[in-house]
């Protein structure tokens, strides 16, 4: 009975303070190392995903100069990829499958010129802080 009543009491004892500070320190070394690694991966993912829309628009757009001869100018805009400008002959859009132009990862809008002073047009956004210049994720990402 008393050898009973020492096993049900080992089982119930649980963890020491000391136990449950070794576990806290190896969780926050481990956070330490992985949180880094984390913010920089989510900092890169916005960068490229700017990039691949840039590709879309590019697509969209040359699909839209074979239709229409041209590209949309600079007052027409991406827009002119969504609904029909007006003056504009042969238009067989929409040519991107949202109902809005859609913005960058940091939610400014894309800018595009054309005609462009790197090519017939330009596209450009301003990274995350939405002004030109800058470095890391501020910087910018170009078509050019």
């Amino acid at each position: 009975m008393f050898l009973v009543k020492q096993r049900q009491a080992a089982c119930m004892r649980g963890l020491t303070l000391i136990e449950l500070l070794v576990v806290l320190v190896i969780l926050g070394l481990l956070a330490g190392l992985v949180a880094p690694r984390v913010i920089h991966y989510l900092s890169t993912s916005k960068t490229e995903t700017a990039h691949l829309q840039i590709k879309h628009f590019e697509a969209a757009l040359d699909l839209y100069r074979l239709d229409v001869g041209s590209y949309p100018n600079t007052q027409q805009g991406l827009e002119a990829l969504i609904k029909d400008p007006s003056g504009v002959s042969n238009w067989h859009g929409p040519y991107l499958k949202s109902p809005d132009v859609p913005k960058d990862p940091w939610g400014h809008a894309f800018i595009y010129t054309s005609p462009g002073k790197h090519g017939a047009y330009d596209i450009e956004s301003y990274g995350a802080d939405g002004q030109p210049g800058g470095t890391g994720e501020n910087e910018d990402i170009k078509s050019w």
